[in-house]
């Protein structure tokens, strides 16, 4: 066996698995076409990273969420994303997938609450972004719920 092998075994893994990724994010994007527009996040954009640094910087939120948020934050502001941004639209639909993915987490673990309270912009932009986080147009049912009210 040549050291060139297992190399070109890794990169073929590594391949495989980003190619899988692109097709369930193109299955996801496909399935929801509910979900935020490009034009429309471009407009949310700078009021959702004032939300998202307000919430990590809220002390009264559960320290594992500050430290979710933080990481988002630091996967946003990173040069490297699972999809390249130069791919149109699925190259800035991975940042919108991982944001919503990380929101909803949010909500369910800390309520609607802190979202609303710290949310910058307009309440349209809220609304919207509670549709891509997940939330449904009913009032939250609180922390420790799930989206039936359950506990």
């Amino acid at each position: 066996m040549n050291w060139w092998e297992p190399v070109i075994a890794i990169i073929g893994g590594v391949a495989l698995i980003y190619g899988v990724l692109l097709i369930l994010l193109a299955v996801y994007a496909r399935r929801h076409p509910e979900t935020v527009g490009m034009r429309e996040a471009l407009r949310l954009l700078p009021d959702l990273l004032i939300l998202l640094r307000r919430l990590a910087a809220d002390r009264t939120l559960p320290r594992g969420i500050r430290i979710r948020l933080v990481l988002l934050l630091v996967y946003l502001a990173s040069p490297i994303d699972l999809v390249p941004d130069f791919l149109p639209v699925l190259g800035y639909a991975d940042d919108v997938v991982i944001v919503a993915l990380v929101l909803r987490s949010v909500i369910r673990k800390a309520g609607a609450g802190p979202m609303e309270k710290h949310w910058p912009g307009t309440p349209a932009g809220l609304a919207m972004i509670e549709r891509v986080a997940g939330m449904s147009a009913t009032p939250s049912a609180g922390p420790g719920t799930d989206d039936a009210g359950r506990q």
